[in-house]
């Protein structure tokens, strides 16, 4: 199943270009705010999946679709989660995950323009992942049964701010307005043929920048989960940025940066794909 949020609300997606108010439709038993229906996710997939021919879905423009995911209470980002992106930025593969995080402020949606803040902004694509069930010392064997649906997702990075000293900011440099694009639907695992192999890519003005598969990740999503609720509980709605695979702009001789008038496609094979246009910053 696919889901998409519009004005805020939360749809299903019947068929491409078509959708269905969950709200209206359960009559106002299913919450509208997508952040709440995770937290009864159960009672959204099921009432999904009995919507037959989907009464009451009508005609939209896809590029009306929002973050699935506007304010989940935590968000997680994984660095050097690809061998190839580790070898690019001149560090070792690493034995556990590091952590970080992006700031709700940060995320936006699939579609529109981003702001180009002073620095050097490069790109990241990365499947996310969003939890609809809550995960505490969950098995790497039980971990999917947590994952509400699988989005695309940018983790843009102006590297100067990211990589002061003394000690990096990693969570500041990746924070900026519209550096969390996620979307543009949340589609549950078994919608997909392969939820462990898929294909993600960016391109800057059509010109591909990075294309890998998820199979390659050093910790696969199972794993993630597992070793992040080890230490804290995921709740119903948080987001989880897995990771992205080589071809950033600071890995390239010479460095390439993102700049305004630039277009940024970002796309999960599968899910779907996002386009930003770079903009001038305030």
């Amino acid at each position: 199943m696919r889901f998409a949020s519009l004005s805020g609300r939360l749809h299903q997606v019947t068929a491409p270009g078509r959708v269905l108010d969950l709200h209206t439709a359960s009559g106002g038993s299913l919450p509208a705010d997508p952040q709440q229906a995770y937290a009864r996710w159960s009672e959204v997939l099921d009432f999904a999946a009995g919507t037959g021919a989907a009464d009451g879905d009508r005609a939209v423009s896809e590029e009306s679709y929002e973050n699935p995911v506007p304010t989940p209470r935590q968000v997680f980002a994984i660095g050097l989660n690809y061998a190839d992106h580790a070898a690019e930025s001149a560090l070792a593969v690493p034995e556990h995950p590091p952590v970080f995080t992006k700031f709700v402020t940060s995320l936006t949606g699939p579609y529109g323009r981003i702001p180009v803040p002073q620095g050097e902004v490069d790109w990241e694509v990365e499947l996310v992942v969003v939890i609809g069930a809550r995960a505490h010392r969950v098995a790497a064997e039980d971990a999917w049964s947590h994952v509400a649906g699988l989005s695309v997702g940018q983790d843009l990075s102006e590297r100067v701010l990211q990589l002061s000293g003394p000690a990096p900011q990693f969570s500041l440099g990746k924070s900026h307005p519209g550096f969390g694009p996620i979307g543009p639907v949340l589609v549950t695992p078994e919608e997909l043929p392969d939820r462990d192999d898929l294909e993600l890519g960016c391109l800057v003005n059509g010109e591909q920048m990075q294309q890998g598969r998820t199979r390659d990740m050093v910790f696969p999503v199972p794993e993630l989960i597992a070793r992040l609720s080890a230490v804290t509980p995921l709740l119903p709605g948080d987001v989880i940025f897995t990771g992205t695979p080589s071809g950033v702009g600071l890995g390239r001789k010479p460095a390439r940066w993102l700049n305004p008038g630039d277009e940024l496609r970002s796309y999960v094979h599968g899910i779907g794909e996002m386009r930003h246009q770079l903009v001038e910053g305030q």
